[in-house]
């Protein structure tokens, strides 16, 4: 099963669990008046939402190249992923704080804490079974990276998006089941506002994280230095190839890569000679690198690249 495959797993896993924890969620802020509740209902609602966003995404992502784009469409992922960023701050994290602020001003009693208590548990395994699947997925693909850096390489946002979501939703109920404990022992309705406030601030935080990291993606993303490295090899094997100027690489979804190379062919080679050199080096990299869709192939020297390079970018290091 392809690495695309698994992270839809993983999607569809959180989507159903997160319908079943708003549900109920709802119903336990309907009876019981807690703000705090009704922050993470909407959280959980919002979250539902995300999934179905990010699985119309892969789906928009998948669509065969046509005239009008003949890149395909893999970056619509990308759009989508960066959308349901979005929609966990203006939405969740903004009706979070919005219901926080209300409590606190207009201070209902929560009743019949009990229910919340009930719920808080449901939700907490169901938010954790789906957190422990997205956190095994996610550890396969780091591997001996720290998670961090698995995050910042990663190409397939959904493949991380959940796992936030879901650590964002434990905490969450933590907080949510902290205050409604601590305003029915001291009687003070308030601390459910305030922790509904809280609920809206880990929201914000990790939608701030998210839309930092889907833009970065979005606006192109090089391939990793293991398979620029890759390519550029296969290209200075090739016989007639005298070296590698530089190696263009840039995601447009988690499986698909545009390259584009700058090589010195040997002088004494004629145009069917290129030509074929050109087709032997295409094959060589398609096969083991079967994620790189377009392939252009640039000859060119080494003092003409680094001319055009240093009008481009003046004096600094950088290619194009």
């Amino acid at each position: 099963m392809s690495e695309t495959a698994l992270s839809k797993k993983v999607v569809y896993a959180a989507l159903v669990g997160n319908l079943f924890v708003a549900a109920t969620k709802f119903v336990a802020a309907a009876v019981t008046g807690s703000s705090s509740m009704l922050s993470e209902a909407v959280h959980s609602l919002v979250d539902t939402g995300n999934e179905a966003l990010l699985l119309y995404g892969y789906f928009r992502s998948s669509r065969r190249p046509d005239e009008t784009h003949p890149l395909g469409y893999g970056r619509e992922l990308y759009f989508w992923s960066f959308i349901v960023s979005l929609l966990l701050f203006a939405i969740g994290a903004g009706v979070s704080i919005y219901e926080g602020i209300d409590h606190i001003i207009y201070a209902p009693m929560i009743t019949d804490t009990r229910v919340n208590y009930v719920v808080l548990a449901l939700s907490a395994v169901f938010e954790g079974t789906s957190w422990w699947i997205a956190l095994k997925r996610f550890g396969k693909l780091k591997g001996r990276r720290g998670y961090w850096e698995a995050v910042r390489d990663s190409k397939d946002p959904p493949s991380f998006m959940v796992l936030f979501e879901d650590t964002a939703a434990l905490i969450g109920i933590a907080i949510a089941a902290a205050g409604n404990f601590a305003a029915e022992k001291w009687g003070i309705s308030e601390i459910d506002g305030v922790a509904s406030l809280l609920i809206g601030v880990v929201l914000a935080v990790a939608a701030a994280v998210l839309a930092r990291e889907n833009k970065a993606l979005l606006i192109g993303e090089r391939a990793s230095d293991d398979v620029i490295r890759s390519i550029q090899i296969l290209a200075i094997s090739e016989p007639s190839v005298d070296g590698a100027n530089n190696v263009f690489a840039v995601h447009l979804a988690p499986d698909q890569i545009l390259v584009a190379l700058s090589l010195e062919f040997s002088d004494e080679l004629r145009t069917p000679d290129i030509e074929a050199a050109v087709v032997r080096l295409e094959d060589h990299i398609r096969k083991k690198h079967p994620q790189v869709i377009a392939l252009f192939i640039k000859p060119q020297t080494r003092r003409t690249f680094e001319k055009m390079r240093a009008e481009f970018f003046g004096d600094s290091d950088n290619s194009y």
